[in-house]
């Protein structure tokens, strides 16, 4: 008697086992035989889910502190080579003698040159934490476009300290030289040269960034390349105004290249827009 009925048990057990083992298979199949991206962008929303906000705030804590270190290491790295950098940067004013006005004005002045250069030199570390900081929080293609960027970014940036070391700087120098020449002898205070030069390297830098800027702007989807060309009007306008701000002197020259040099940068990131697009 109780072997009739464990037999006829015995093959609803079987159906039962097998239809949950087929459950289990069809469950089991888009992770083992699907598509491996679907796979990685649930890991990654796990990720997401795991991370607290707290966990963000202590990766930032940490992200500024190794840019605080990079930047104190160049910075003191820089103040040791000041006097060099100084000679290097007091080269486009040939002819030029540099008075210290005031009692410890060199001094303040190696301090300025310093900051400036270690925050140069610390630029890849800055460029490197603000990436890894920003990463997880993108898509695929955003993580496949952010290295593209990053390197176009420091390569302008570096171009336009060279245009204005080679360029800018010499044509406003001279200039000033050469305006009222034969009636001033050329005495200038060691503080306000390095200002000036100081601010035309950065802010000619910082304007180089704008095929940057507009590569991201068509990647977000805000304007397409034709939008920018059609307002190449406005974008002369305003490459004139922008080289007269930026520019720290008066002169017509200096402003005229900058200017210049922002219309080619802005029609060149046309072309760039357009060959993303393709």
């Amino acid at each position: 008697m109780l072997e009739t009925v464990n037999e006829a048990e015995t093959p609803q057990d079987l159906q039962t086992a097998s239809r949950s083992l087929n459950q289990t298979e069809a469950i089991a199949d888009p992770l083992v035989e699907g598509d491996d991206d679907l796979a990685e962008d649930e890991l990654d929303q796990i990720d997401d889910v795991e991370m607290s906000l707290f966990d963000h705030l202590e990766e930032l804590r940490s992200r500024i502190f190794y840019v605080l270190i990079a930047i104190f290491g160049g910075v003191v790295g820089c103040f040791v080579l000041v006097n060099k950098i100084v000679a290097l940067l007091e080269i486009p004013a040939q002819g030029v003698k540099f008075l210290q006005l005031a009692p410890g004005e060199y001094f303040f002045v190696s301090i300025k040159v310093a900051g400036y250069s270690g925050i140069l030199v610390a630029s890849p570390m800055i460029l490197y934490q603000i990436v890894r900081f920003i990463l997880p929080g993108l898509t695929r293609n955003e993580k496949k476009a952010i290295a593209p960027i990053v390197f176009g970014s420091s390569i302008l940036f570096v171009l336009g300290i060279v245009f204005a070391y080679e360029l800018l700087i010499p044509a406003a120098l001279n200039f000033f030289i050469s305006y009222g020449g034969d009636v001033v002898e050329q005495f200038w205070s060691i503080d306000r040269y390095f200002e000036f030069v100081l601010l035309l390297l950065f802010s000619t830098g910082l304007a180089f960034q704008i095929p940057v800027i507009q590569a991201l702007l068509a990647m977000t989807g805000i304007v397409n390349s034709d939008k920018m060309l059609a307002g190449w009007r406005y974008v002369v306008l305003g490459a004139v105004i922008l080289g007269a701000v930026l520019t720290p002197s008066t002169d017509p020259m200096t402003q005229s290249l900058l200017a210049g040099a922002v219309g080619i940068l802005y029609f060149g990131g046309i072309f760039l827009v357009k060959a993303m697009g393709k």
